[in-house]
Formats: C-alpha cells, sequence, structure tokens
C-alpha cells in the first residue's frame, strides 16, 4: 500500500477559492501530496475584496492541529492567515512539540484585493514563530511592514532585511519578487552559511490571486516528499509561473 506524503495547512479559509485554503489544497494534489487542515479564520470575500473575517477561537486551532497530527504522519507543515497574536503563540505552541517537521510560513498580512488579514498587533508575535520555521516567504510589502518601513522597498534592501531575520536565528527567507519591476520576477533565497540563490521566471502581464498560497504549498509538498529546500524553492517557482501563464492563455481566448 503506497504511503503518500502529508501536509498539514493552517490557514484561513477564502469563500472565492481564490486563495486560503483552497488554493493549498488545489497546490497539494497538484503535486500528489494528501491534505489535512486546521482552520484559522473564516473570511467572506470575493476577488474584488473581504468583506467580513471571523477569526477561529485560538484553543480550536490548536485542537485542530493536534488532531490531524495525532491522526496523520505528517511529513511538512503549511502556514498562511493566522489573524490574530493569540492564534500566532497557540500555533507555535504546538509545534514546539513536533521540532522535527519543517514549516514553511507565508506570512499572510493582507488579501491581494487589500483586506487586512493580521491584526495590528500581531507582527510582533511573528517572529517567535520565524525561528520555528523552516522557510519563510514574504514578498516585497510584506517585508517592508514586517520591518516597520511604510512603503514598499527595493529587492536590495529587502535582502539586507532578509539577512537581519537570519542573523536573529531565522533558518532561511526567501523574498519574493512578484511586486518588483523588470521583465523578470527574480525570487530570493536568503540562509545562513549560503550564498545568495536567485530563481527567475519572465513577467507576465497576468494578475492571479493566491499565488503566495500556490508557492508556499508548492514548497512544502516538495518537502514531504524529501526535496531538499533549494529544489523545492526552484520547483514551485516553476509550478506557479507555469499556472500564471496558462491563467493569462485561458483569459486570451474568451
Amino acid at each position: 500500500m503506497k504511503t503518500w506524503p502529508h501536509v498539514l495547512v493552517v490557514a484561513g479559509s477564502d469563500s472565492s477559492g481564490g486563495a486560503g485554503i483552497v488554493r493549498d489544497i488545489e497546490t497539494l494534489a497538484a503535486f500528489g501530496v494528501k491534505a489535512s487542515v486546521a482552520v484559522t479564520a473564516v473570511t467572506v470575500q470575493s476577488h474584488h475584496g473581504v468583506q467580513h473575517v471571523d477569526a477561529i477561537p485560538p484553543e480550536r486551532v490548536v485542537q485542530q492541529m493536534r488532531a490531524a497530527l495525532t491522526s496523520n504522519h505528517v511529513d511538512a507543515i503549511k502556514i498562511g492567515m493566522l489573524a490574530t497574536a493569540a492564534t500566532i503563540t497557540a500555533v507555535a505552541t504546538v509545534l514546539t512539540d513536533h521540532p522535527d517537521i519543517p514549516v514553511v510560513l507565508d506570512p499572510v498580512l493582507a488579501s491581494s484585493s487589500g483586506g487586512v488579514l493580521l491584526a495590528p498587533n500581531a507582527k510582533a508575535s511573528l517572529h517567535r514563530l520565524f525561528l520555528q520555521c523552516a522557510l519563510i516567504t514574504p514578498n516585497l510589502p510584506e517585508l517592508s511592514l514586517l520591518t516597520g518601513r511604510m512603503r514598499d522597498i527595493p529587492s536590495e534592501v529587502a535582502i539586507a532585511h532578509a539577512r537581519e531575520l537570519v542573523a536573529a536565528g531565522v533558518q532561511a527567507v526567501l523574498v519574493k519578487g512578484g511586486h518588483g519591476d523588470g521583465l523578470k520576477s527574480v525570487d530570493i533565497l536568503v540562509q545562513a552559511g549560503y550564498a545568495l540563490q536567485c530563481f527567475s521566471a519572465p513577467r507576465l502581464a497576468v494578475s492571479m490571486r493566491g499565488t503566495g498560497c500556490m508557492l508556499a504549498s508548492a514548497i512544502a509538498a516538495r518537502l514531504a516528499s524529501g526535496g531538499d529546500l533549494r529544489t523545492a524553492v526552484g520547483d514551485a517557482k516553476a509550478f506557479v509561473h507555469d499556472r500564471l501563464a496558462d491563467s493569462g492563455h485561458r483569459h486570451n481566448l474568451r
């Protein structure tokens, strides 16, 4: 009997299906990876905006995670929307009991349609959680918010901030370049003891919600299957680019 790799997804729902747990599960399925879930928030949103967010009580998030971890052999954990400081602390507590499971954290601070998805007082709590992760995947606007800057930061400054996070104990930071400029979208992996590694793809004239969810879930899928981090990031980058290209092709056929 074949044993499928398994990823626990800790994230919020998106009623439009454009992001969140729906994107996570479909991405994992594309890699032949099974999923279990711990829902952190229920959102009411469309492709144009977020109308309402209901955070799940932190103790219920913990119960979901523990149930998933005792029911399945979990090979990796992907974390997305956490909503509140209390939920961040609760999730970190569960991870303390499972230090051998690689964790990929997409620090979801706002939706691509502009809705705020993390309480302002919760950002400080994220740093403890960062230390428990194999990888965090901020985009340029998220990194600017995490570092206290009010404007988007250029990629060279973003790399410097990523280095600071790694120096402070974070295992690895993937600085996503999708919000940058230029003909290519370049993601940069910063790890202690390694040279910077760049993952480049042609910038496409198409947008899609949930690409951050897809990328982090694809990385988690590859880690769950036994891949190393650099290979996982490269495979995930290619996967998201192909999905964007396919979306643009289908849009042009309409």
